[in-house]
């Protein structure tokens, strides 16, 4: 737990010294958008000279709750960027701190003990109450795709509950969520059509049926398959691609991307090869005719 807090505050320092190098930006990072998480990219890679990928941003960073700590390595870049020399010294700086302002408060405490005891005790009664104690009733819910009825894979579907503004995934299992019976639940994935389900309103609810996006299976199915039909394959991407297109391949061992526009990435998809197989489609978008303008791809 200690570990987090101090995760929370190096978080805190990263977007105070990312304000200072664009202070432009005064937000929080529920507003950091994919322009700012670039900048904090080229920005970390030439104060530390290593390099951070989009997803940790979005997986560690943009979320305004953890459940756990980063890896350490990682703890050392986001550390050096805010001027420690590693993560065990930004945590030395924090603990030290803490303890120095927990002191300061201790003598206070003692001072004014005996005119707060009363409002103290209602106080923790009221906590304990609320949070070592609370009756949670919860639910399983399926997952499955609408036509077929078939469950439906963790790799291909992301779950959140939506509490206010904060979003917390949800772990998926054999197919399956487990949430609280009052909560809103959002299930995404660029191969089904996003669904919200908001179980005050549908409390019985058993099973999420999600409707496939037929564009994105069509496309995934381009890549994934040895059709050599190349003729059919650019008349059907010609139907289901924006002509302003643009795609983004993230390679492994973060190496960058690389950028195709619609004739480039057609001209990729229309002739199966090994290469191609090994892309995998991660985030999808359509403009107002419902066509793909925008793709993330990851190579494996």
């Amino acid at each position: 737990m200690i570990d987090l807090a101090v995760f929370y505050e190096l978080k805190k320092s990263v977007l105070e010294r990312y304000k200072t190098r664009y202070s432009y930006f005064e937000e929080d990072w529920k507003k950091f958008s994919s322009q700012d998480i670039l900048n904090l990219i080229d920005d970390i890679q030439e104060t530390t000279k290593n390099s951070v990928s989009e997803k940790w941003i979005y997986t560690h960073l943009k979320p305004e709750s953890n459940e756990k700590l980063p890896r350490k390595d990682m703890l050392d870049i986001f550390s050096v960027y805010v001027g420690k020399k590693n993560w065990n010294d930004f945590k030395h700086t924090f603990v030290t701190e803490h303890k120095r302002i927990s002191k300061k408060e201790n003598v206070i405490s003692k001072i004014n003990a005996k005119i707060l005891i009363v409002p103290f005790l209602f106080l923790l009664l009221f906590l304990l109450w609320k949070f070592v104690f609370p009756i949670k009733e919860r639910r399983t819910i399926e997952l499955n795709e609408k036509y077929s009825n078939d469950s439906i894979s963790s790799r291909k579907v992301k779950a959140f509950t939506i509490d206010d503004t904060i979003v917390t995934e949800i772990e998926i299992k054999n197919s399956k969520i487990e949430v609280e019976k009052d909560e809103k639940v959002v299930v995404k994935s660029p191969f089904y059509k996003e669904k919200t389900i908001d179980l005050q309103k549908t409390p019985n609810i058993k099973k999420i049926e999600l409707e496939p996006d037929d564009y994105v299976n069509i496309l995934q199915g381009f890549i994934k398959s040895n059709i050599k039909d190349w003729k059919t394959r650019k008349e059907q991407l010609d139907r289901i691609l924006d002509d302003n297109l643009e795609v983004i391949v993230m390679l492994q061992n973060n190496l960058g991307a690389e950028y195709f526009n619609k004739e480039e990435f057609s001209q990729k998809v229309i002739i199966p090869t090994p290469s191609l197989k090994s892309l995998h489609i991660v985030a999808v978008e359509k403009n107002k005719e419902n066509k793909i303008i925008f793709i993330r791809l990851i190579k494996k």
